[in-house]
């Protein structure tokens, strides 16, 4: 079901959206060569206790998970891109680690992904990042009142086809608000024009994930993370928006 919130309602969500992005911040400075996954799974969890707020992952078992997830942060390092289980690993330099976290404060949902290369950078891992937050920027400026999901599918697609990236499909945005995963989803392609008329107090994460060489992947043996077919690295950005009369709201703006 489809819910449109109230300018009220989207006013009560904000302190989850302000939480998300200060736990991805203070992920995206702790993440650092020789630090553990786990650590940092860690460290969500106890800015999660100590907001009072509530996980969305701990429990959550989808049809495409194994079991339930049991961990509180997706890591998702080098050709991981997405669902990434917490395990014990210490980043290395020039790791690609994408940070996914979704948390309920006060029953209100919000959810949000970064993507940080830790220690010495390879070129095309920071190009691949700075592509993949350019198509959410590009889908973000679209997201209002007179346009479709299909738009911001188109959005994201035509970015990613600009850079002679491929495209997957499979997995994309989705509406957020008292749930984590709800209606409509958001594909990362589409065909403008088509889908559900944006309308205010649509609430709805955008996340445009990359590959370098394929759009083809496959689920580790954890149950949980998806990789590369290839074994290429991907970036994965995210965030929670809201549509309002005007220009949208970016509810896990970073500062």
């Amino acid at each position: 079901m489809i819910e449109l919130l109230t300018p009220k309602q989207l006013d009560e969500m904000r302190p989850a959206g302000r939480f998300v992005a200060s736990v991805l911040t203070a992920l995206s400075e702790a993440a650092d060569v020789g630090v553990d996954l786990m650590d940092l799974d860690a460290l969500a969890h106890d800015m999660i206790r100590a907001e009072g707020a509530e996980s969305c992952y701990i429990d959550y078992h989808p049809s495409f998970g194994a079991m339930p997830f049991g961990k509180v942060l997706c890591t998702s390092v080098n050709d991981a891109v997405l669902h990434g289980l917490p395990h014990r690993y210490k980043l290395r330099d020039g790791d690609l680690v994408s940070l996914d976290f979704a948390a309920s404060v006060d029953n209100w949902v919000c959810d949000s992904a970064v993507s940080v290369v830790v220690g010495t950078p390879r070129e095309e891992d920071v190009r691949l990042i700075e592509q993949a937050q350019e198509a959410l920027d590009a889908a973000i400026a679209i997201a209002r009142p007179g346009h479709r999901v299909g738009d911001i599918s188109a959005a994201i697609g035509a970015v990613g086809r600009s850079h002679g990236l491929k495209v997957n499909t499979q997995f994309g945005g989705h509406g957020v608000g008292r749930t984590m995963h709800g209606d409509p989803h958001v594909a990362n392609d589409g065909r403008a024009g088509r889908g559900l008329p944006l309308k205010p107090g649509l609430v709805i994460a955008i996340e445009p994930w990359f590959l370098h060489t394929t759009d083809e992947i496959r689920m580790d043996e954890d149950g949980w993370t998806i990789r590369s077919a290839d074994g290429s690295r991907g970036a994965h950005v995210e965030h929670t928006i809201a549509i309002t009369e005007g220009d949208p709201i970016v509810m896990t703006a970073r500062a």
